[in-house]
C-alpha cells in the first residue's frame, strides 16, 4: 500500500561546535521552549553505532513513528562530525571558543549528546534511548554522568559495552585502527573525486550480498568518500578498541529496570558468550537474544523489522504514561 508522507525535518547544526545532522520525524521541531503548551510528553531519541551517521537511521524512526501511531517526536542525531556537512557549513565551528577537548573521541561523543538534550530538549520531556552498537557504551555513560535525565527506558540494541577488542571483528579491526588507519585517507581522498553516480555503484557494489538493501543506506554511504567525515570514524573507532574494556556493571545494575538488552547470534563485534555472562550476571534483566537473525547493522537491511519489534516491547510503559 501506498505510505502517507511521514513529516520528516533534517538540519545540519553545531553541538559542541562540531558539525552535526539532526533528523527529525514528527511535526515537532522545537523542544526546548518551556512555554510551549503542545510539548510531548515523551522524546525517542536514537544514539547510533559507528559510523554514526544519521541517515542510515532514516527508514528505521520513520517506522518508528509510524508504529508509535504518530504519537511522539523520534530524533535521530550524527555523531559529532560525522556528516558531510552542506557547503559553506565547515566540520569545526569557527569560533575562538573550544567548547569541548577532543570532540571527535569518544569521552567527546558522550558529552556531546548531554549538551545536545541540554540545549534543545525541555527538561520535562521523558526520553526513550533507543541506541545501537557503541550507542550503547555511549548511552550507558549518559546515564551515569546525568541521572537528572528522566529515561523512562533504554534500548540497547547489538551493544558493544565490554571487550571490544577481543571481539572477532576488533581482533581483525584493532590492528588496521590503531596502527593502519592514515594509510585509509589517502584512497578516499581519491576516491572523493568521483562522479556522485559513480560513488554510489561502487557502494551497491560493496552493498551487493544482501537480498534488499535499504536505499536511504545507499545515498548515506556516498558520505563516506569525504576525508574529514571518514577520518573522523576511524578516529572514534580506534578510541573504542582501546576503552571499550570492562562492562560497565554499577551503571547497569543502578539502571536494570530501565534497560532492554538485545543481542544478535552471530554477532562478530559481540558474540554470544558475552549475552550468556551478562544474562548470568544479571538473572533479572531484560535481555534478549536475537531469533531472528538479523546483522548487526540492521539499519541495512532490517530497519522496519526492528522498528516492530520495538514498539511492541514498550507498549506497556507506554499504556502506563
Amino acid at each position: 500500500g501506498s505510505e502517507e508522507p511521514v513529516p520528516l525535518h533534517e538540519e545540519f547544526i553545531y553541538c559542541c561546535g562540531a558539525a552535526t545532522h539532526v533528523l527529525k520525524c514528527g511535526p515537532w521541531k522545537d523542544l526546548s521552549k518551556d512555554e510551549s503548551k503542545n510539548l510531548p510528553r515523551l522524546l525517542f531519541m536514537i544514539i547510533p553505532g559507528n559510523p554514526g551517521l544519521a541517515g542510515y537511521y532514516r527508514t528505521f524512526i520513520k517506522a518508528l513513528y509510524c508504529g508509535l501511531n504518530q504519537q511522539y517526536p523520534v530524533w535521530v542525531v550524527s555523531h559529532a562530525g560525522h556528516c558531510k556537512p552542506p557547503s559553506g557549513m565547515e566540520m569545526v565551528e569557527d569560533t575562538d571558543i573550544k567548547e569541548l577537548e577532543d570532540v571527535f573521541g569518544l569521552n567527546g561523543q558522550v558529552e556531546h549528546k548531554l549538551n545536545f538534550l541540554k540545549k534543545n530538549v525541555s527538561k520535562d520531556i521523558k526520553l526513550v534511548l533507543i541506541a545501537h552498537s557503541i550507542g550503547c557504551y555511549i548511552t550507558l555513560e549518559m546515564m551515569k554522568r546525568a541521572s537528572e535525565l528522566q529515561v523512562l527506558r533504554s534500548v540497547l540494541l547489538f551493544p558493544t559495552i565490554e571487550r571490544m577488542a577481543q571481539s572477532p571483528q576488533g581482533k581483525l579491526m584493532t590492528p588496521l585502527l590503531c596502527k593502519l588507519r592514515y594509510a585509509l585517507y589517502m584512497p578516499v581522498f581519491l576516491l572523493s573525486f568521483l562522479p556522485e553516480g559513480v560513488k554510489a555503484s561502487l557502494v551497491r557494489f560493496a552493498l551487493r550480498g544482501m537480498k534488499t538493501c535499504d536505499e536511504s543506506s545507499i545515498t548515506t554511504s556516498i558520505n563516506l568518500f569525504s576525508v574529514d567525515c571518514i577520518a573522523n570514524i576511524l578516529y572514534m573507532a580506534s578510541q573504542e578498541m582501546m576503552k571499550v574494556v570492562e562492562r560497565d556493571s554499577a551503571t547497569i545494575k543502578q539502571n536494570l529496570k530501565k534497560l532492554i538488552f538485545y543481542y544478535g547470534t552471530g554477532d562478530s563485534w559481540c558474540p554470544q558468550h558475552y549475552y550468556d555472562e551478562i544474562k548470568m550476571d544479571f538473572p533479572d534483566g531484560d535481555i534478549r537474544l536475537c531469533e531472528k537473525g538479523l546483522r548487526h547493522a540492521f539499519v541495512l537491511d532490517a530497519s522496519k523489522e526492528m522498528a516492530a519489534m520495538i514498539t511492541d516491547w514498550l507498549q506497556d510503559d507506554l499504556t502506563k504514561l
